[in-house]
């Protein structure tokens, strides 16, 4: 948050010339978001929902910037970029009204453990038991550095952990000292959950405006707030499943919906503050298709290939809801009667 004010107060000092004014109304935002707590998705869970959480208008206030308000609604930094095109993230405009983009379609896989869609830039844990979910933004790794796909589990896990900074991180920085102590300057922040995959880790972080950004070696970084919840629901020996999923579709109380996630190159653009580059995203059509069942008649499909081109992440809706009673019929083809997901706009 520190590093996303003093890059605000830059643009505000030299857009006004007005350093005193400008840096002010920062500090006195600082303050104000310091007091105000994150808000948690968790969301009650039905057999067979792939989707939930909700559509938000917000208006902004003076001071804003779209790193702090992201953190405190809880999603990444490029995913409230791309749900409002043409606004700047650093001066957005006072009373202007942006679009919170906090409706998640899951990913297409058990909902067990731990489930995080790389190309969603989030976590999803469902607790033992079922009937409910909980939903984290993330940071991964910068280009040429991947997170693992694939199924692991959570070894151990570790409280105020030190840093060993890897080969490949010493050879970019040979600088750093051999060990990082917990505090501020470390990476890891105040938790870490060890997994299977040697040296991969899911941590909290010392810079939370890279959460939603590529930031990492290909580790799993947090919101402080967010991996501190983390480390105390999820025990050791809690199954992790990563998979790359570029467009997720599911049926919604009024209708079938698709999003469609920035690509990991477009993403880094937008953290330069770049025009991303158009890159259609391939398999969209068969994804939708294939949740769509007997109904992909009703498919608007055109929406569906803009939805391929724009890749804004937004939930776009692209067929209209099966008549009462048909979508119950139709289980085994993806389709449920769903609970009303209140405030869905």
């Amino acid at each position: 948050m520190i590093r996303a004010f003093s890059r605000f107060a830059k643009r505000v000092c030299t857009a006004s010339g007005h350093w005193r004014s400008g840096c002010s109304a920062g500090i006195a935002l600082l303050a104000a978001w310091a007091a105000l707590p994150a808000m948690a998705a968790e969301y009650p869970l039905a057999p067979d929902q792939n989707v939930v959480g909700e559509m938000r208008r917000y208006t902004v206030r003076e001071g804003e910037v779209f790193a702090d308000i992201a953190r405190h609604f809880d999603i990444g930094y490029t995913a409230l970029v791309t749900a409002n095109p043409g606004v700047d993230p650093w001066l957005p405009g006072v009373g202007r009204e942006i679009t919170i983009p906090a409706l998640y379609i899951m990913p297409d896989a058990p909902h067990q453990g731990v489930v995080i869609n790389l190309a969603q830039w989030r976590l999803f844990y469902f607790p033992p038991g079922g009937g409910r979910v909980e939903t984290f933004p993330l940071g991964l790794g910068v280009i040429g550095r991947k997170t693992p796909l694939g199924i692991t589990r959570v070894v151990s896990k570790e409280a105020s952990p030190a840093w060993y900074p890897p080969p490949s991180i010493r050879a970019e920085r040979p600088e750093l000292p051999a060990v990082v102590p917990a505090g501020p300057d470390n990476p890891l922040g105040a938790y870490a959950l060890h997994l299977g995959w040697t040296s991969y880790l899911i941590h909290g972080t010392n810079k939370p405006d890279g959460v939603g950004r590529n930031v990492s070696h290909g580790c799993i970084r947090l919101y402080p707030e967010d991996i501190e919840r983390v480390f105390n629901v999820v025990g050791v020996g809690t199954p992790v499943r990563a998979v790359d999923q570029p467009a997720t579709a599911a049926w919604g109380p009024d209708g079938l919906y698709v999003q469609v996630y920035p690509s990991k190159s477009q993403v880094e653009e937008i953290s330069i503050d770049r025009r991303p580059t158009p890159e259609p995203a391939q398999g969209v059509e068969a994804v939708v298709r294939t949740t769509a069942g007997h109904y992909a008649e009703t498919v608007d499909w055109n929406a569906v290939a803009q939805a391929a081109r724009q890749r804004t992440g937004v939930p776009i809706r692209v067929a209209p809801r099966p008549p009462v009673g048909v979508a119950s019929e139709r289980l085994t083809d993806g389709l449920y009667d769903p609970p009303p997901l209140h405030r869905f706009r």
